[in-house]
């Protein structure tokens, strides 16, 4: 099932880079606290709210709206950091006001409200689903299926049920998956996909947890998604496009196929499979490509969009923390002379302030976890 044995689902040992480079388990302990604590009740920079009694919302701050992407996340952070309070709080008011009750969507996320649940957009997004399903899986693992829709383990078998049989369910609607070659798609009426939504030590996981009948799917969606990793992204940078055709090449779409924000994420995708599943000889190549980019061919902290053979455009990148965020994360998959560099950044690295932040600091506290091993599979 599983490419080899090593990673810490075999193992139970899940890797510490910030060991590596002399920090210790209480100053690791710290700084997440310290990091959970600032994303989610400093009254400045905060981007966890409450809405009323038994509601809560992560607020994209750049765009001020609730994104699917934003909740889910928001909701493994708090399977992870043990706060089932705040993990219910996110999953009411996903459902609530997110989760589509009829039309061609049902069963789907809408991808963003407003703060006060109102839909911005009818359509979903797929890296949603993956990540609710998740989240949904390590909550029953952690602290027990519960009273509807606290019936954890119940609620993400159903939303991976329709991100595969969409159109069974209604006539009119579309799978998130394309079952001719196993790839999750951007949206589910588009024939092409975003590299970043791919996550091969998910579907490790969804193979083992989903219905019966999808298991085997989900076993050759992470052996797929692998694979397409190694040929989306750029053989000399590692760069992956933004969004991407089924064959790897860029889809000339919003950003003309650059390297930029979403892009960033597939490193740190890359390096949980690895510290999860074992490393893969063509994915650490890609995390080794992308560092020695960095490294040699860029000024520490001055970002800039990007052609995917390194070429540098005018405009800064977006989310240059971010960037910085998610190589470190790679590391856990890097075999390159600088795979500890990116990991001494990183450490040294603060939050994101401002109105940009949102995004940043999401992904600067899942590479916090990653790299003190505190990202942790819970299932029962």
């Amino acid at each position: 099932m599983f490419k080899k044995e090593s990673g810490a689902f075999f193992s139970g040992n899940y890797p510490c880079l910030f060991e590596e480079i002399g920090i210790t388990q209480v100053e690791m302990e710290i700084k997440i606290k310290e990091t959970f604590n600032t994303m989610f009740f400093d009254p400045k920079e905060k981007i966890y709210f409450e809405l009323g009694e038994n509601m809560g919302y992560m607020l994209d701050t750049g765009n001020l709206d609730a994104r699917s992407e934003g909740m889910s996340y928001g909701m493994m952070m708090a399977v992870q950091m043990d706060r089932k309070d705040i993990f219910d709080r996110l999953w009411l008011f996903s459902k609530t006001f997110m989760c589509q009750r009829e039309g061609r969507y049902k069963g789907y996320f809408a991808w963003s409200v407003t703060p006060e649940g109102k839909k911005n957009s009818e359509g979903p997004a797929p890296d949603g689903e993956e990540y609710f399903a998740m989240a949904l899986f390590f909550a029953a693992g952690r602290w027990g299926d519960g009273v509807e829709p606290f019936d954890y383990s119940v609620q993400a078998k159903t939303i991976l049920h329709h991100c595969l049989h969409q159109a069974e369910i209604v006539p009119e609607g579309s799978a998130m998956w394309e079952t001719k070659n196993y790839y999750i798609k951007f949206v589910p009426e588009t024939p092409y996909t975003d590299p970043s939504y791919h996550l091969p030590h998910f579907y490790e996981l969804f193979a083992l947890k989903a219905n019966e009948e999808d298991k085997e799917f989900w076993k050759k969606a992470a052996k797929e998604s692998r694979k397409y990793l190694t040929k989306s992204c750029h053989p000399v940078t590692g760069m992956a496009p933004e969004y991407a055709e089924y064959d790897g090449s860029p889809k000339r779409l919003f950003h003309d196929g650059q390297f930029y924000s979403d892009a960033y994420r597939v490193a740190m995708n890359i390096g949980l499979d690895a510290a999860w599943f074992g490393s893969e000889k063509g994915l650490s190549q890609i995390v080794d490509n992308l560092q020695s980019f960095f490294q040699e061919k860029t000024r520490p902290h001055q970002y800039y969009n990007y052609l995917l053979d390194g070429t540098a455009l005018e405009q800064p990148a977006l989310h240059p923390t971010a960037i910085i965020a998610t190589n470190a994360a790679g590391s856990l998959a890097a075999e390159g002379k600088y795979r500890l560099n990116f990991v001494r950044e990183f450490w040294n690295t603060p939050l994101r302030t401002g109105e940009r932040r949102y995004y940043d600091n999401c992904l600067y506290f899942f590479s916090l976890l990653m790299l003190a091993g505190k990202y942790r599979i819970y299932l029962t």
